[in-house]
């Protein structure tokens, strides 16, 4: 017995069928022609794309996946296509996979377990399949799986019960950190339990605020990890099986290296400003340089996704900025070689504190015109945004987005935010991996204290803990849910505590207004955290 599966680990653009469909056919060539395969298998929702979302209640969508579907079936000879779609049977809809054999669907299964936490919300839009899928493929009796089936035991048994040898398990299954090595821990244990070699495939690439990273990969019946494609790239590697003693083993081939947290983590957030970007057809970037360490990050983030003469950026200094912080800003704009133009915002400034010196007369000087600065910027770059067609990256980290450091209309202001997700102390790690290639986040910016520079010898810790007591009551907060008196036991004063905890609620309703930006950690600000702006808890 000879079997050879092709794995199409690729990128698509949710509800773009036509165009999914065309990738389709184009990974069915290579399996057939060029790798000689008897099957090629793709992610979950190939078709839509995923999420797809609401775009599911739409009955043209379902129209448009039907139509592609035949087109398929007409195109697909001398090969299996195992492939992921919506299927209304009934009157319902499910979250579905076929086998496209020869010009028909020979064989459909239906998801049986329904996501519906974090970021997953797939029972708004599905009802649950009830019964086990297999076929026979060159011999073979193949089950298939959905995603989250492969996160229970139940459903692969199934499959071994009825006759299954191979688990194929599609899915769309992103990124945070700590993810991957935990869904192959998850598939030995159930290859082990089931008997069953299993294949999972899962989808790569960005999309609005999730990137899914890859890393397909192969685990034998006895649980060991045979081969393993990239992570954060397209691939479409072949897994061979072979029979010995009645039992079908797939054979050890390439295993790609794990990556470490700060390469996978920067790889998530170049891989999320790209697609975001060019799938919604921006002609590149523009953001505001500092000279601070937030937007170093963003800078060569942009640049590592799009190419520097796609990006460029805008040095916009205030009375309060400190001539290093220009020199800074202008060195890696260019180190990198990014165009780069200086606008001073002192003349509007004064214009509107000239224009509200009647309204704010007796009052004093506070965050209010620390913020007027901010929006000034804001301004500017929205406007060099809207004239190029280029898309406004904002600077902001997950520290400063909990606690409300930052300035609505003002320094929010832009259409995605990459590094929304990433706390502070991240930041200083991922500009230390990135200058590992080369410096190009100056040595002064990591090491100066991090300032706004919004009034006179500000620093961050005139506000804030300490990046390394804030990063972590905000970890203990907002990803793993504990209340005041858990985290005051655990060792941090609660004074902090309690600052902290009152700042994250009460600025809610600014991160309502916040661009998207990649998730990369469990609990991310936006569809993966939904609190209400008012509440009494």
């Amino acid at each position: 017995m000879s079997l050879k599966i092709s794995l199409a680990q690729i990128n698509l653009k949710v509800g773009d069928i036509q165009g999914n469909g065309d990738r389709v056919l184009e990974a069915m060539r290579i399996a057939r022609d060029e790798q000689r395969a008897h099957a090629v298998v793709f992610p979950e929702l190939t078709l839509t794309g995923y999420p797809p979302e609401d775009l599911l209640l739409r009955p043209e969508l379902i129209a448009r996946v039907e139509r592609e579907l035949d087109r398929l079936c007409k195109a697909c000879s001398g090969i299996d296509l195992i492939i992921g779609y919506p299927r209304c049977q009934d009157g319902k809809l499910y979250n579905a996979a076929g086998v496209i054999r020869e010009g028909e669907i020979v064989a459909e299964y239906f998801k049986s377990l329904l996501p519906n936490y974090s970021v997953f919300d797939e029972k708004r839009y599905f009802e649950t399949g009830d019964k086990p899928c297999v076929f026979d493929l060159q011999g073979v009796s193949v089950g298939i799986t959905i995603c989250e089936d492969i996160w229970y035991k139940t459903p692969a048994v199934e499959a071994a019960e009825a006759g299954a040898k191979i688990l194929l398990n599609l899915n769309a299954s992103p990124f945070h950190v700590g993810k991957a090595p935990e869904r192959e821990i998850l598939l030995q244990k159930r290859a082990q339990e089931s008997g069953l070699s299993i294949i999972y495939l899962n989808l790569v690439g960005g999309q609005d605020e999730l990137v899914f990273d890859g890393g397909s990969f192969v685990v034998s019946s006895m649980g060991e990890l045979v081969q393993r494609a990239e992570f954060f790239t397209e691939a479409q590697p072949v897994v061979a099986f072979e029979e010995r003693d009645g039992v079908v083993f797939p054979v050890p081939a390439d295993i790609s290296p794990v990556l470490s947290e700060e390469e996978a983590v920067y790889s998530a957030l170049v891989t999320g400003v790209r697609d975001y970007v060019l799938k919604n057809g921006f002609k590149g970037a523009v953001l505001g340089l500092s000279g601070g360490i937030d937007s170093a990050l963003t800078l060569a983030i942009a640049v590592d996704a799009l190419g520097a003469d796609q990006v460029e950026v805008v040095m916009m200094p205030s009375r309060y900025t400190a001539d290093m912080s220009n020199e800074d800003a202008i060195l890696e704009a260019e180190i990198l070689g990014v165009k780069h133009q200086t606008i001073p915002i002192e003349p509007a400034f004064n214009t509107f504190l000239e224009m509200l010196a009647e309204t704010f007369a007796g009052t004093q000087r506070d965050t209010t015109e620390e913020n007027i600065q901010a929006r000034c910027r804001g301004v500017l770059l929205m406007a060099i945004s809207n004239k190029t067609g280029k898309i406004l990256l904002t600077t902001g980290n997950k520290s400063e987005m909990s606690v409300g450091y930052a300035t609505l209309y003002g320094d929010m202001a832009g259409g995605f935010a990459p590094i929304k997700d990433v706390p502070k102390l991240l930041v200083y790690r991922l500009a230390e991996f990135r200058n590992l290639t080369g410096e190009v986040v100056p040595r002064r910016v990591i090491e100066r204290p991090p300032s706004a520079e919004l009034a006179p010898d500000q620093k961050d810790s005139d506000s804030l803990p300490p990046y390394d007591i804030l990063d972590s009551i905000l970890a203990r907060y907002i990803e793993q849910d504990q209340g005041v008196e858990e985290i005051v036991a655990a060792g941090f004063s609660e004074e902090a505590v309690r600052q902290v905890v009152r700042l994250v609620d009460r600025n809610e309703y600014k991160r309502r207004q916040a661009p998207p930006g990649v998730k990369i950690t469990q609990r991310a600000f936006g569809r993966d955290r939904r609190y209400p702006l008012t509440n009494g808890f």
